[in-house]
């Protein structure tokens, strides 16, 4: 019997390579089973090209299944050399620690953790035993288990070779097997989910249960394909950077504004992946997508849904009204808070905090190109201060016009934004 859980992840792309494919659809017609992926607090945040495992986890609790979500306290201290070319900068206990907060809060957010829920998720901190272990310990009950050539077929291992890797990173691969060996004993972990940078890590797990238990002992794992653009791009990135979870590195505007601006080419395998709409949803949005392509329907489903994931209803409507207020042009409906958010990324000048003409500020900060030309900006309605058009070319900008006393958003044109900061 073919398992529709499995159909529906290999019909969003979500399925990469699998341990036993026949094995695990055999367990997962037969029974519930506990899941897990593993997160390194390498940040106080994750950004989206984390999720993608947590997301597919998720689509196993809402089937059923019970999530096991491990935050590496002490993995994090270690480094994975998973898709690195050079070693990682250990971080100190107390980063660790506040970034293992931080993530733990993402975390909530991403799953049911309800006690009343017969498969509510659980949140395990792989410091708690891998701390208590010692190194004779270490080296006695797990190093035996694992051949060093068996290690160096690794691909995350035999790719550093050359430019070299510390022993440190190079046992890395063995404590995430132990922590897949603690999980199968104590919170009867059958799978493991991880990204494709995972399968080497993935494998040492299932060699570590094979090795410390009976011929019956079963344990698979599923890694997921690295999401890329259709134009052969990274994904997840910007001008700016990474597009992160946290409303104080990313705001719920610019994680909206990067779904909406989402490309025709990527829109539809985005929904598959990211979003939990139906098959049906995602096909008819994909005929939208070929039939009338400016509306963007399916970028606009997009980006409610994952912003609605990540920052809740509430910060859904912040960027959708900011969005509708860029649109319009009527930045009065926007609070001051808002108008920093929405304007984050504009072309940006420091002028003195002093009043000033108009003209003369707008040729200052390099709005208009010249006296001349700002005159004519400023008669002909070209001009805005934080949305209020300025059409007196004696017009004074002062205490009335910074907001926070810090800034101005000036508009030259119908789109051109520039945010004056004055100090």
């Amino acid at each position: 019997m073919t398992n529709e859980l499995l159909q529906d992840l290999e019909w969003r792309g979500l399925l990469y390579q699998q341990t036993d494919a026949e094995g695990m659809e055999k367990l997962l017609n037969e029974e519930k089973v506990s899941l897990y992926v593993g997160v390194d607090p390498t940040a106080d945040s994750m950004h989206i090209g984390h999720i993608v495992p947590l997301l597919t986890l998720r689509r196993f609790q809402q089937a059923g299944h019970t999530p096991v979500l491990l935050v590496g306290g002490a993995t994090g201290m270690v480094g994975d050399p998973s898709g690195r070319s050079e070693e990682r900068q250990l971080q100190t206990v107390e980063q660790i620690d506040k970034n293992v907060q931080g993530l733990k809060k993402q975390l909530e957010r991403l799953f049911d953790f309800n006690s009343g829920s017969d498969n509510a998720a659980t949140l395990v901190n792989n410091y708690d035993w891998i701390g208590k272990m010692s190194t004779i310990e270490f080296l006695r009950d797990y190093g035996k288990l694992v051949n060093v050539n068996y290690m160096l077929a690794k691909d995350t291992i035999a790719s550093r070779l050359d430019s070299g890797i510390s022993f440190t990173e190079f046992a890395y691969t063995i404590i995430q097997g132990i922590d897949f060996n603690h999980l199968y004993d104590n919170h009867n972990v059958r799978i493991q989910v991880g990204g494709s940078d995972q399968w080497g890590n993935i494998t040492t797990g299932l060699e570590v249960i094979r090795k410390t238990h009976d011929e019956n002992a079963k344990a698979f794992g599923i890694t997921i394909p690295l999401v890329t653009k259709a134009d052969g791009t990274k994904f997840g990135k910007t001008a700016g950077g990474a597009v992160w979870l946290d409303a104080e590195k990313t705001s719920p505007y610019e994680f909206y504004q990067f779904w909406i601006n989402a490309a025709d080419a990527d829109v539809v395998k985005y929904l598959k992946i990211f979003t939990f709409l139906s098959r049906e949803e995602i096909e008819a949005l994909e005929a939208s997508v070929q039939e009338e392509p400016h509306l963007r329907k399916a970028q606009k489903a997009l980006a409610a849904e994952m912003t609605k994931l990540i920052h809740g209803e509430e910060g859904l409507a912040t960027a959708e009204r900011i969005t509708a207020a860029l649109f319009s042009g009527d930045l009065k409906s926007l609070s001051v808070e808002e108008m920093k958010n929405a304007f984050a990324g504009v072309p940006s000048v420091e002028v003195a905090k002093e009043d000033k003409n108009i003209v003369e500020l707008i040729v200052e900060a390099g709005i208009s190109s010249s006296k001349r030309q700002a005159r004519e900006d400023v008669t002909n309605g070209a001009i805005s201060i934080n949305g209020e058009k300025v059409q007196d070319v004696g017009y004074t900008v002062d205490g009335k016009d910074r907001l926070e006393d810090a800034f101005a958003i000036i508009r030259r044109g119908k789109k051109k934004y520039h945010m004056v900061k004055f100090n």
